[in-house]
Parts: structure tokens; C-alpha cells; sequence
């Protein structure tokens, strides 16, 4: 299976911390490695963060760079274009028009990019949904932009809900035929970073809403029950979790003060995500030097069992990291290097044992990810179930 010529949309600019950055040169890494044309583009109305300001902003300049130098750091340098403002960089508009014209397909990873008149040049475009639930239930409760994009104007869905369909996964998917697929990790840019002598077990996570960023109203209703997006409300569930153990632990947040006291004031070790979250590769050394991974998922992902397993997740799994979660009903094995855990005592339990057995969970979360999330199995498997083969 090659030749195919595709076009991944994005929004690494525009948000250009570490985890979104990854997110896609993963993608974009492991369809490249299987032969294909792979392109980047940014195209859409959405103002960037620029750091140096720390503000969003309709100045591009930050967000063309980082993105210049991320797909150039995985070896597609001259694969990417960024339209903003009737401006185009990487490119003219006439040749983004073409590239929409002449790709196999058209793969709006994260359905970030609103589609527009050009995008629509494109034959062949796939939603691929990381964040499952959300536009399902906004959907439900009547919203019309939110049907139009994901329903009318993608051919093709993917979804990393792998427990949508099932009997105990209430999501309403309104006659979707969804495709299965999960976060691609290319295993040559993420390697085995065992260490013993690793101390803190860490995270990287927005804590609550963050300015700019509407989490918030990402809140949805159905069938009388309000479904939360914020990880806040998770994380409190384990306030406690510090203390029914000996390990430490080291948050890295995006998070107001008052919550970064509040988690210290019971045991957590909590430092700031920005600093090291904009640069891809310091974002990638402090996962690499953690002993493991405790993380929380959404509400609506939890208490809908809707399978979704998180990039970063992933990403911390093959630099051989154990991984302690909450259950969603992912479909990968749990209980050597992975634990899908509900309860505070479940994840003390959990970090018990893999203290207990460090190097065999540290070798078994690589495992893993060289089963279940290796880039180009993970990639194939997507176009083949699209029938884009």
C-alpha cells in the first residue's frame, strides 16, 4: 500500500504546546513511514497562542515557525503549509487549492479545522475524532455547526472511542458508521527510556478551563444528566492518592494558583506545563524521565465507557513508563504496565505493585506500545478500514 497522496489538518500552531504537537507528527511520522505523500496544513480562523506574549493573537509568525520546525524535525521539511487571514505560508493559495484538489484524502485529525469552500475541493475527507463524546452530545442537544461539520461535510468518520456501539457505551452516534483507531506511536522518535533510578511519578494536563481554551462549555446535557469536561472534577475524586502511598508524585499543570495549593496541601508535588510544554522535546524528556504516569480521564468519557485512551498515554507507555488511568473501557490489556483503575485505593494498589516489580511493569508498558500503538500498524489499519488502501 503506497502512493497515496494525504493531507493532515491540524492545529499544532495554533496551540503549540508539547502534547498537541505530538499528537500529530505522530500521524504524520507513521503514514509518511508506509510510503505515502504526507502534507500538514493549518487552515482555518482560529487565533494563535503566542507564547512570548502569552496571549492568543492574529499574528502568525510564532505558529509558522513551530510548525516549519516540527514537520522539518520528523524529516518532511517543505510538507506543510499555513493558511491564515487570507495570507499563505509554505505555499501559495493557488497551490493549497491544488494539493485540496489532488489528495486521496483529506484527514481533519481532531476535527479542529472548520471545513470551508476550498477544503470541500478535496474528494475523500475523514473525521478523525481524539476527544470522543463531546460533539456527539452537542449534536443531541441541537447543535447545528457542530452537525453540519462532523455529519455533512465528512464522508468518512474515525474515532478513538473504541467502545462505541457497545451495550454499556450510551453515546449517541447518529447513524455513524464509525471506524476504530487510536493514537499512533512512531516507536524510532519515542524509544525505550528505562530507568530505575526514576523518582517522581508526573503527568502533563490542564487542570480546569484555561483562558482561551472554552473547556467550560464543553459541559453537555443528555438524557438528563450533565456530562463534565474539565479534569478537575477527576483529579479531586484522587486528592488523596499521595497518601495512601509512598511514591511521589509530580503534576505538571496548567493551573490557577489557588489550585496548585490546593493539590500540594494534600501531597501532590505540582509544577507549571508551559515552560516545558513549548518545545516538543522538553515535553518529551520530562515523560522520559518519569518512573511512570498517574493520569485522570473526562467525565464523559468515564461514565459514558467510551474506550478513548489518550495520546499522551501512549506516548508515556513506549518510553517504557507505566501507566496508571482511569477506566473507560479501553480495549488494551490492563495489569502489567497498564492499570485502568475507578478508585483512589485501586490506583494506591496499582503504584504498590509496580514498585514492587519495577522493571518487569517498566518492560511491559513498552510491550505494549509496540503491540498496540506501533505508528505504522496503527496507520495502516486506519486507511485500510476507511478503504483508502
Amino acid at each position: 500500500m503506497t502512493g497515496l497522496r494525504l493531507v493532515v489538518l491540524g492545529m499544532m500552531g495554533a496551540c503549540p504546546f508539547g502534547g498537541q504537537t505530538w499528537l500529530y507528527l505522530n500521524w504524520l511520522a507513521s503514514l509518511s513511514r508506509l510510503g505515502h505523500e504526507v502534507w500538514y496544513v493549518e487552515d482555518n480562523q482560529m487565533w494563535q497562542y503566542d507564547p512570548r506574549a502569552n496571549d492568543f493573537t492574529e499574528t502568525c509568525e510564532y505558529a509558522v515557525g513551530h510548525v516549519a520546525r516540527s514537520v522539518a524535525s520528523i524529516g518532511l521539511e517543505g510538507r506543510w503549509m499555513y493558511r491564515f487571514g487570507g495570507r499563505c505560508w509554505g505555499g501559495s493559495v493557488d497551490e493549497l487549492r491544488e494539493l485540496y484538489r489532488t489528495c486521496d484524502a483529506l484527514l481533519n485529525v481532531c476535527g479542529a479545522t472548520e471545513l470551508g469552500d476550498d477544503h470541500l475541493l478535496s474528494k475523500t475527507r475523514v473525521w478523525i475524532e481524539t476527544d470522543p463524546v463531546v460533539d456527539e452530545l452537542r449534536i443531541a442537544a441541537g447543535d447545528d455547526r457542530v452537525r453540519r461539520q462532523m455529519l455533512e461535510l465528512h464522508q468518512l468518520h474515525a474515532t478513538y472511542g473504541e467502545n462505541y456501539g457497545a451495550p454499556d457505551c450510551p453515546v449517541p452516534l447518529h447513524g455513524v458508521s464509525f471506524v476504530k483507531t487510536r493514537q499512533p506511536v512512531d516507536l524510532d522518535l519515542w524509544p525505550d527510556a528505562f530507568d530505575p533510578g526514576a523518582r517522581f511519578v508526573t503527568t502533563v494536563a490542564n487542570y480546569r478551563t484555561v483562558p482561551g481554551f472554552a473547556q467550560d462549555g464543553y459541559d453537555a446535557d443528555y438524557d438528563g444528566e450533565t456530562f463534565t469536561w474539565s479534569k478537575h472534577h477527576e483529579f479531586e475524586r484522587f486528592l488523596d492518592l499521595p497518601a495512601r502511598t509512598q511514591q511521589p508524585f509530580q503534576l505538571a499543570l496548567r493551573a490557577e494558583p489557588a489550585d496548585m495549593d490546593h493539590l500540594r496541601d494534600h501531597g501532590w508535588g505540582v509544577v507549571p506545563a508551559l515552560p516545558m510544554t513549548l518545545d516538543a522535546h522538553d515535553y518529551q524528556r520530562f515523560i522520559q524521565g518519569s518512573r511512570a504516569q498517574f493520569t485522570v480521564a473526562k467525565d464523559q468519557n468515564i461514565r459514558m465507557r467510551s474506550g478513548w485512551f489518550s495520546e499522551r498515554d501512549a506516548c508515556y507507555l513506549a518510553s517504557g513508563k507505566p501507566v496508571v488511568t482511569q477506566d473507560t473501557a479501553f480495549p488494551i490489556p490492563t495489569g502489567e504496565g497498564l492499570f485502568a483503575v475507578r478508585t483512589v485505593d485501586e490506583a494506591a494498589a496499582a503504584f504498590d505493585a509496580v514498585n514492587a516489580e519495577y522493571p518487569r511493569h517498566a518492560h511491559a508498558a513498552r510491550a505494549l506500545a509496540e503491540e498496540h500503538f506501533e505508528g505504522r500498524a496503527v496507520a495502516r489499519r486506519l486507511l485500510s478500514d476507511l478503504g483508502l488502501a
